[in-house]
């Protein structure tokens, strides 16, 4: 092993030991390493670095921009131990990538897809899929959030929810209404009556009685969308799961403004309840709702024609 492959494992090592997973670095990194061992490279350099990124040729800009930011992080680390290492600039390969607006389920886009999913065979699966949409849709929880849930982390007598999974490694507990917590009771009696003598801690469990993964998920959730009869918009061509993330928390803002609630004070307990460190992230779900921009200039108005 090189000394910069040992240096890979380290850095990886020191990261994920604070919460970072690192899953998409610690396939590049190795890689990006071999390319340096390969030219006779025992240091980073900036020149190395831009071409080792910019080797797939027909990706994207902003994708040669990602790879190339694991390898800045990665010379950081390098630097502090050896100044001979390169950092690559910030504006090296520059990329702004669009972010695509999510689509906002209505409450009859998601009652649709329930309903999608009750049919569903054999029976204990649709309980299954209607619970964790039910669930995304209640909870605002990530999909790798929900997934991630053991049977422990449920509590319903005390209607928690502990999110050991959340983002970057951060757990919380999110309080559930009355009826989520008697949707997910009525999924624990079918699954434990499909399951008896479980294999697997995890609280949504798949057709084999393991965890149920993502990938499945969005397997199932595409065919869930078409059954349902939902379709994308703009460049989004199809729902996700994750968008019903984006729907509850335009939901909970839509209820406070109607309900004349001090949004802007309430906002960073959403941040808190969705897992979000930074509040800009929470605004970000809220920009795409035109009925939101449609109350924030009404109330402007409000404002601007009172002023003398």
């Amino acid at each position: 092993m090189s000394d910069l492959a040992a240096a890979v494992e380290d850095y990886l090592a020191i990261r994920r030991s604070v919460g970072f997973t690192l899953d998409r670095a610690g396939k590049l990194l190795p890689d990006f390493v071999a390319y340096l061992d390969a030219t006779g490279a025992q240091t980073v350099a900036v020149a190395a670095a831009a071409e080792w990124a910019m080797k797939p040729a027909a990706a994207t800009p902003a994708w040669w921009a990602q790879r190339l930011a694991i390898v800045r992080g990665f010379a950081r680390y390098l630097h502090a131990i050896d100044e001979s290492n390169e950092i690559p600039p910030t504006d090296l390969l520059p990329s702004h990538k669009r972010r695509l607006a999510p689509y906002l389920y209505s409450d009859a886009d998601i009652a649709a897809l329930m309903s999608a999913a009750g049919q569903l065979v054999p029976a204990w699966r649709a309980a299954c899929y209607q619970t964790l949409i039910g669930l995304l849709a209640t909870t605002g929880l990530r999909l790798g959030e929900a997934l991630g849930l053991d049977r422990d982390d449920v509590d319903l007598p005390e209607g928690w929810l502990r999110v050991r999974h959340g983002k970057r490694g951060r757990w919380r507990e999110v309080a559930v209404h009355e009826s989520t917590v008697e949707a997910l009771s009525r999924y624990c009696r079918v699954r434990d009556q499909q399951w008896p003598q479980p294999v697997t801690t995890a609280f949504f469990v798949s057709m084999r009685g393991a965890r149920l993964g993502k990938a499945t998920v969005h397997d199932n959730f595409r065919a869930l969308v078409e059954a349902a009869g939902l379709a994308g918009r703009g460049a989004r061509r199809w729902p996700r799961p994750h968008d019903l993330r984006h729907s509850f928390a335009v939901r909970t803002v839509l209820g406070w403004y109607r309900d004349g609630t001090d949004v802007d004070a309430q906002l960073p307990t959403l941040s808190t309840w969705l897992g979000h460190v930074e509040p800009a992230n929470t605004y970000w779900y809220l920009q795409a709702s035109p009925e939101l921009l449609g109350i924030a200039a009404e109330r402007l108005e409000q404002i601007l024609g009172a002023l003398p």
